[in-house]
């Protein structure tokens, strides 16, 4: 009896352990997560084949088409004229810029000029003996000369002979000598050859200007030109002519341009051509930095979209049935800063407007067109 008692108190105590075992498992166990399967949603757009105009984009500083480095030719003191001789000063056409003290070169001109005039006033009584019929002209050239203004042209010679024998004289000589200090004396006046302002002055009144020394810089503020540097592949489309979009640094302000000039020759090292552009404008300033649109050419059955939305340069994802997303191999046509053109899309197709991360070809998305 004992023993029977024993066994079953045993099975009980073992069928409680393995309860008491089951129980603590099951209580332990961390329940299954339930994953909720989520679909993104994409911004998409229909695909609408049109022209566009390839425009390249392109930029650089203004400089006056007319534009003078002013350097002395003479030397001596400047003078003060009516305007101050510093940068900003405003001239007119014609209007001295500034002035050069020339008291001594004029007195050495009125020297040859006295010497000229003796020259010729010692040979009129040979002229009245061997060559009567020239004695005339050589009398009224002697009453016409004035010392105080621009020595005239010499009598026309009307034989070797007449020619031999003032050339003999030392006439012709002391005639060109006076001419030359006269083209001297006139460079002590410089003048506005364009209406303009003074951008640069190196020298003040009073100072002594030496000969060659660089005096200042003039431009004209009516006309200024764009150089631009663009890709040679597209030297055979820019066209003397053309219109041109300009635009400031912030892009703030519109110009309107032209091209005036391409270079002939193609930059070895950037392969790149020189594209100059001419623009008119109050606004502007020389050294001013611009960018300029130059349209090169169109493309047929295009579209233009961010350059964010290409994968890998070659591909751009689309939605097909409304809910897939597939990668598209596509042309490009061009790369600009911020855009591409490519082709090679069907009309309807719809196209991603934003970058989705991690998308892959043949995930299941959503598709709207609000934004």
């Amino acid at each position: 009896m004992r023993k029977l008692i024993l066994a079953v108190l045993g099975a009980l105590l073992i069928a409680g352990a393995i309860f008491l075992g089951n129980y603590f498992i099951d209580k332990n166990q961390k329940p299954k997560r339930k994953f909720k399967k989520t679909i993104k949603t994409v911004f998409v757009k229909d695909v609408k084949n049109t022209e566009i105009p390839i425009i390249l984009n392109a930029s650089g500083n203004l400089v006056a088409q007319n534009k003078i480095q002013i350097f002395s030719e003479v030397q001596g003191i400047l003078n003060r004229t009516n305007k101050s001789f510093k940068p900003g000063t405003k001239y007119n056409k014609g209007e001295t810029l500034f002035t050069i003290n020339s008291d001594e070169f004029r007195a050495s001109l009125q020297s040859q000029k006295s010497n000229l005039y003796n020259l010729i006033t010692s040979i009129l009584p040979d002229i009245r003996l061997d060559y009567a019929t020239e004695f005339n002209k050589w009398e009224d050239y002697l009453k016409s000369f004035d010392l105080t203004k621009t020595t005239p042209k010499l009598p026309e010679f009307l034989s070797d002979k007449e020619k031999y024998f003032i050339s003999g004289r030392g006439i012709l000589t002391a005639y060109y000598n006076v001419k030359n200090l006269e083209v001297r004396l006139s460079k002590h006046k410089v003048i506005a050859p364009f209406s303009g302002v003074l951008t640069e002055a190196l020298v003040t009144t009073g100072s002594l200007v030496r000969q060659g020394q660089k005096i200042g810089e003039f431009i004209d503020t009516r006309v200024y030109e764009l150089e631009v540097s663009v890709n040679s592949e597209f030297a055979d489309l820019l066209k003397v002519g053309n219109s041109v979009e300009l635009t400031n640094l912030s892009k703030t302000r519109k110009y309107k341009g032209k091209v005036i000039r391409v270079n002939g020759r193609i930059d070895q090292v950037s392969q790149t051509i020189n594209t100059y552009i001419q623009v008119k404008h109050p606004d502007l300033k020389e050294g001013m930095f611009l960018q300029a649109n130059l349209v090169a050419k169109s493309e047929m059955n295009a579209i233009e979209i961010p350059r964010k939305l290409l994968v890998d340069n070659k591909a751009v994802y689309i939605v097909k049935k409304d809910s897939i997303l597939t990668l598209q191999n596509v042309n490009i046509v061009y790369f600009g800063a911020e855009n591409a053109i490519i082709k090679g899309l069907q009309n309807n197709d719809k196209i991603l407007t934003q970058p989705l991360p991690d998308a892959f070809d043949g995930m299941i998305v959503k598709t709207s067109k609000k934004q």
